[in-house]
C-alpha cells in the first residue's frame, strides 16, 4: 500500500474553529505553511511560528498542486460562507484536506469524503457515510448506516441514530438528537437540545420547547 500524499497545507481562518484544526494537525505533525485571516492571531497561541497572511488571494501564491487547503471557517446556520469560499478555490484546481482528530473513533466500515473534519470524541459507527465538507464536532455521535450530506455541521454532543438521512446544508445543534430512520431535507436547522423524531422539509427549524421539539417554517430559507 502507498503512503499517503501528505501536502503541505495552508489553513483559512483565524478563529476558534481554524484553532482547533491547527491543535489537531499540529499534534499529526503536518507541515502548515501559513494561515490566512485579515484578523490579529496574537491572542491565540497555537498560531505561534506559522506565516500569517491577511488575504484569499494570498494563497494563489501557491500552485493547486503543491499544497492542500485546510477551511478553518466556523460555520452558521444557513451560512453559504464555506461553500462559497470551497467552490471558487475548487474551480481553481485546489484541494481540501480532510482532517481527523487522532482522539476521534471511526469505523473501518463508515465512509468519510474528501474534506470533511472529524474533531476529537466524535464517534461514526459501521456503515457511516461522512459527506465532502461537511464537520462532525466534539463527542458529536453518528450511528450505525446514517448517511450526513455535503457542508453539514454536526455539533458537539449530537446524536444521530442509526439509518438517518441529512441532505446539504444541514446544521444539527449541540447537544441535540435525531431519532433512528428519519430524513433531514436541504438547509434545514436543528435547535441546540431539541429532540426530532420525525422527517423535517427543506428550510425549517426545530426547537427544543420544555419536553417536546417544535418543527415549523419559521426562518425557511429564502431565495
Amino acid at each position: 500500500m502507498s503512503e499517503p500524499d501528505l501536502k503541505p497545507l495552508i489553513v483559512i481562518g483565524g478563529g476558534g474553529h481554524a484553532s482547533v484544526l491547527i491543535d489537531i494537525l499540529r499534534v499529526q505533525k503536518r507541515e502548515i505553511l501559513a494561515v490566512i485571516c485579515p484578523d490579529d492571531l496574537s491572542q491565540r497561541s497555537v498560531f505561534n511560528g506559522i506565516l500569517h497572511l491577511s488575504k484569499d488571494e494570498d494563497v494563489l501564491n501557491y500552485p493547486p498542486d503543491s499544497v492542500r487547503l485546510v477551511n478553518g471557517i466556523g460555520v452558521l446556520p444557513r451560512s453559504n460562507v464555506k461553500k462559497k469560499l470551497n467552490q471558487y478555490y475548487l474551480s481553481l484546481g485546489y484541494q481540501f484536506e480532510t482532517v481527523i482528530s487522532e482522539q476521534a473513533w471511526i469505523s473501518n466500515e463508515a465512509v468519510i469524503e474528501t474534506g470533511a473534519q472529524v474533531f476529537a470524541g466524535a464517534i461514526i459507527q459501521t456503515g457511516a457515510k461522512i459527506s465532502a465538507h461537511t464537520i462532525i464536532n466534539s463527542k458529536a455521535l453518528i450511528e450505525h448506516d446514517s448517511v450526513i450530506g455535503k457542508y453539514n455541521h454536526v455539533a458537539p454532543n449530537a446524536t444521530i441514530c442509526g439509518q438517518v438521512e441529512t441532505s446539504e446544508n444541514v446544521y444539527v445543534g449541540a447537544s441535540s438528537t435525531l431519532i433512528q430512520n428519519i430524513k433531514l431535507d436541504k438547509n434545514v436547522v436543528v435547535g441546540a437540545g431539541a429532540v426530532v423524531t420525525k422527517n423535517v422539509l427543506e428550510g425549517r427549524t426545530c426547537y427544543p420547547y420544555r419536553t417536546k421539539t417544535q418543527c415549523n417554517g419559521i426562518g425557511k430559507r429564502q431565495e
